[in-house]
């Protein structure tokens, strides 16, 4: 399960669809709708949120949105509610971590957004994030 704190517009469509489908998971992890995953590290962030659900339903809508500007058909009914809630905090270490290994992932599956994409030293987090200052998560592994 990887769900990335940078924003999901660099995503090739594999990985928009498996975030979505992930992202999914997590959200039935944490209604308490599965026995699986319960304790999966991608998972501490919203667990620590003041309200874990509205969260992850937010990440889920940008993940939505960033579909539905693709043209894609995600079903948009499976997002639950989504109450006001507050950015969580990300280290600019973690970002950075996903971002290479974005790029490590671009190297090998998609050569053309590797290529534009190599080029950006910071990228754009997704916008339920706030970042700070700090190294990689030590819940990543």
């Amino acid at each position: 399960m990887r769900l990335w704190s940078i924003h999901p517009k660099y995503l090739d469509a594999k990985g928009l669809v498996a975030l979505w489908r992930e992202a999914l998971l997590a959200q039935s992890v944490l209604q308490n709708k599965t026995k699986g995953y319960k304790n999966h590290p991608q998972l501490i962030r919203f667990k620590r949120a003041a309200d874990p659900v509205s969260s992850i339903g937010a990440y889920l809508r940008m993940v939505y949105s960033e579909a539905c500007r693709r043209g894609y058909r995600f079903s948009g009914h499976k997002i639950c509610r989504q109450d006001e809630v507050k950015k969580i905090p990300v280290n600019k270490g973690q970002v950075e971590y996903e971002w290479q290994h974005f790029l490590g992932k671009m190297k090998i599956r998609s050569p053309e957004i590797h290529k534009s994409a190599r080029k950006i030293s910071m990228p754009d987090h997704h916008p339920l994030f706030r970042v700070k200052s700090g190294d990689k998560e030590a819940w990543e592994k």
